[in-house]
């Protein structure tokens, strides 16, 4: 039995090796480009994929592609959990977390409600205000994994991981000259950008361009904002369970496997059993997963998908942003 499952796997490792090492080429270019030219990895790891779709038409790489863009991803995002400590949490006060559960719910919820109102499926403007309400790229990718499948899914989620991408970068750029002008002291610079800006690395990059002190507690809110990606998530899979009806066979499971796995490695991640070099390591793997996923996504997309969406969703993805920023800002005047 053991022989016969070892060359399953071999059997399968050749079938799926060629379109992962692809996903894992382009990932490392769009790591390279990234470093070099601070443009956030994963729209370079978006780019350099559509420019490769043909690799995902029949032929040896579309196993690996479809692989990647799928399993891989979910790996990804269940890591991501060693990121973050509920003492992280309760370290910042009560302000801010009440700060992050106000803006992620209402976001999310603005943008079910506008979704509808401009003619989408509420579940895009679930996946878009998660995107823009969360962590951004990973966010997208976490709650288009738990959503069911769909002709236009991949292509809502490429559109609003490019879109997150673009919107953080500006802000990147834009929220710290804003942070002076509203006047905010470190502590409150550093709550408004990491409960505005999509993500992590944006957070970090315009965060600790003003000080450490805001830097830190950038950093730490967004990980707060990371940590809602776990009830999302269980919200979108129940809104799908409940629109499938009584069909049991079509309706996914309440919470994913690698929601629970992520909701797991943030308990035992919070215990201090696991080190500093375990975090680092199993965060940056996470990180290489999730760009290789994307780029996986991205082989699978046509660029004609993509330029067809008109103007509509980039007007909702940017009026969430505008919407978040707003928000946040009120409310740190409102909690002095």
């Amino acid at each position: 039995m053991t022989t016969l499952t070892l060359a399953a796997c071999s059997v399968r490792g050749r079938h799926l090796f060629p379109g992962v090492l692809a996903c894992g080429v382009v990932a490392a270019a769009a790591t390279f480009l990234a470093q070099h030219y601070g443009a956030p990895v994963m729209l370079f790891a978006l780019l350099l994929g559509l420019s490769m779709n043909f690799l995902s038409a029949d032929g040896p790489c579309a196993p690996g592609i479809e692989f990647s863009a799928r399993t891989l991803l979910r790996i990804g995002i269940a890591l991501l959990g060693l990121r973050i400590t509920l003492a992280q949490v309760v370290s910042l006060g009560w302000q801010p977390i009440v700060l992050v559960l106000i803006s992620v719910v209402l976001t999310i919820g603005l943008a079910m409600l506008a979704a509808r109102a401009l003619g989408f499926q509420t579940l895009f403007g679930l996946l878009s205000g998660g995107a823009t309400a969360i962590c951004g790229a990973s966010a997208a990718l976490a709650l288009a994994a738990a959503l069911p499948r769909h002709p236009q899914k991949e292509r809502a989620t490429l559109f609003t991981v490019i879109g997150v991408s673009a919107l953080s970068t500006t802000a990147m750029i834009a929220y710290p000259m804003l942070a002076r002008w509203m006047g905010l002291d470190a502590r409150e610079a550093g709550i408004f950008l990491g409960g505005t800006i999509h993500d992590v690395a944006q957070v970090v990059g315009a965060g600790y361009s003003l000080s450490r002190e805001t830097g830190d507690i950038a950093t730490l809110v967004k990980l707060m904002r990371v940590a809602m990606l776990l009830p999302v998530i269980l919200f979108a899979a129940t809104l799908t369970r409940a629109r499938s009806g009584g069909d049991d066979t079509q309706r996914p499971p309440l919470l994913p496997w690698f929601a629970v796995a992520f909701a797991a490695l943030v308990a035992v991640n919070s215990t201090g059993w696991i080190g500093a070099s375990l975090q680092a390591c199993g965060s940056d793997i996470s990180r290489w997963l999730l760009v290789a996923a994307i780029a996986g996504i991205g082989m699978k997309t046509r660029l004609k998908d993509v330029v067809d969406v008109g103007f509509k969703p980039i007007a909702l993805m940017l009026g969430e942003t505008v919407f978040l920023a707003v928000l946040v800002a009120a409310l740190i005047r409102w909690f002095r």
